[in-house]
């Protein structure tokens, strides 16, 4: 069998002279949607062009190891019929890590802790994507709704009507964004004519962990959690594929991202002052106030897919703002945000990422399927590509062929996008070369809310999350209609407010 480092001399052999365009391979693996412009004429393509799509399609060729390879072989010991597992606890017990909660941030990049998994560690990922989650399952959809675009609860209840006061943290403050480049498919919409606000968005949210669960992770955690985008194809139609340069150095991200981040108008009611401004006077005030009684104060920051990229634009700009504050990303299915200067900008300034990852889903190979950070190895042949996206920190690799939970055919392409399979699978990960573990405590049902992954025989209906009635009521008179939103819930600056009050009040306990 042909070696490995033989069949990259001659792919790199084969890139250094002229040859057909392979663009139409790599799309037909990835399942993306056919360029609707004419390839280039493989004559005019340059070395570097050649080299990139060639090492593209050999990197797709060996992407299994055989340890993983003996996994996705193994025979699972499952009984779906278990009427004994539903009756379990659908999380373990929290254990007290405030002896080691700096090595669970990330202080040494989780060296040692990914890979086998270690318990507490998971809890932590798994805590951390539900309050990602909580953005998707709090948002008006609806686009028959003025509210559509809005959260449907007000901060104060949020956690208490996910289900997430578990967790011990509060909701401080919400964010709104908004844009100025044309990305339809980031920002959802009402079709009515009078509504909440035609321009923003509820973006997310920022929380502080209360009294009791900061003694147990060992200092006072703020979170902000960022909502995504679950469609895979809209990424790739949406796109800029423009990097922009951020800060005073050579770093550049990508120019739809930073737009949602930074985009603000005095025309507007939620976005007089941007996402940017919004979170970071956010962070900034409950930094203070707890350094200020002498806690140790950390910022963890979240997201998936779409909300990964704002949460690492968030961390870039909270570490050049707050030096010395101990600050983590962990997301969910992100896609690349910037260059080579930006990843090393965010290592120097002591940001710590991990990315959990999919093996089966695209949105983390965009932008830059062909021109990425695996080009760093041929500096000396391409030079300096400041054009580059390129990934950043630590990187927990899944498979969702390792889980007996899920379907080997007729499987929901977009599923492996969503954030409830990728938090399915960390649930049971132990190691790369193990199998599923086989007393995972997160509800499995919980995979199929907004799709359909789920093997037959666990007798869950496909997207079964959704309000009770598709939010119609039975009125007085026996007709179904749309009801008013509680006062309470409907989006007021003034909400917001009073919800930052209550923080700074000490009212720290759970939501």
């Amino acid at each position: 069998m042909e070696s490995v480092s033989s069949t990259i001399h001659h792919h790199i052999a084969t890139a250094l002279r002229p040859a057909t365009n392979p663009f139409p391979k790599i799309r037909a693996r990835q399942q993306l949607p056919v360029d609707p412009h004419p390839n280039p004429d493989p004559q005019k393509m340059n070395r570097a062009t050649r080299l990139a799509e060639s090492l593209s399609n050999l990197l797709h060729l060996h992407t299994e190891t055989h340890a993983q390879k003996i996994v996705r072989q193994s025979n699972w010991n499952f009984h779906f019929d278990d009427e004994d597992g539903h009756n379990t606890p659908a999380m373990s017990p929290k254990e007290n890590i405030s002896d080691k909660w700096r090595e669970i941030h990330g202080c040494c990049d989780w060296h040692s802790l990914l890979d086998p998994l270690h318990p507490w560690l998971r809890k932590e990922i798994v805590k951390y994507g539900e309050f990602a989650q909580a953005t998707y399952d709090a948002f008006d959809f609806d686009s028959f709704s003025e509210f559509c675009g809005s959260c449907r609860y007000s901060p104060n209840r949020l956690f208490d009507k996910l289900g997430l006061t578990k967790h011990g943290y509060t909701v401080s403050n919400y964010i709104y964004a908004m844009s100025h480049v044309d990305v339809p498919q980031w920002l959802e919409r009402s079709r009515l004519g009078e509504t909440w606000s035609k321009d923003s968005n509820w973006m997310g949210f920022v929380a502080v962990s209360d009294e009791e669960e900061s003694r147990r992770i060992g200092r006072r955690d703020i979170v902000v959690a960022w909502r995504g985008t679950v469609a895979p194809s809209e990424w790739y139609e949406d796109m800029q594929r423009k990097l922009e340069p951020i800060g005073h150095g050579e770093a550049k991200v990508e120019h739809g991202f930073l737009s949602l981040y930074t985009t603000k108008s005095d025309a507007t009611r939620y976005n007089k002052s941007s996402a940017s401004e919004q979170v970071m006077e956010e962070v900034k005030k409950l930094v203070e106030m707890y350094k200020g009684r002498g806690e140790e104060v950390s910022l963890t920051i979240t997201g998936h897919s779409l909300g990964g990229a704002l949460a690492l634009l968030n961390a870039y700009e909270a570490a050049a703002s707050i030096p010395g504050l101990p600050i983590s990303v962990v997301s969910f299915g992100a896609p690349r945000v910037g260059n080579i200067a930006f990843r090393d900008e965010i290592y120097q300034m002591g940001v710590k990422t991990l990315r959990v990852v999919l093996k089966q889903d695209v949105v983390p190979r965009m932008p830059g399927i062909v021109f990425n950070e695996s080009l760093q190895m041929f500096d000396d042949f391409t030079g300096t590509l400041e054009w580059v996206y390129t990934h950043v920190g630590a990187e927990l690799k899944l498979d969702a062929q390792s889980s007996p939970y899920l379907k080997r055919k007729n499987i929901d392409l977009l599923g492996f996008h969503m954030l409830e399979t990728y938090l399915h699978l960390v649930d049971g990960f132990l190691s790369s070369t193990s199998t599923f573990r086989s007393n995972p405590r997160r509800d499995f049902a919980l995979v199929n809310k907004s799709c359909d992954m789920l093997v037959d025989e666990l007798r869950i209906p496909h997207c079964w999350y959704q309000i009770e009635n598709k939010g119609l009521v039975r009125n007085a008179h026996g007709r179904w209609v749309k009801p008013k939103r509680d006062p309470e819930d409907i989006p007021s600056p003034t909400t917001m407010e009073e919800a930052h009050t209550l923080i700074c009040k000490g009212g720290e306990g759970k939501s």
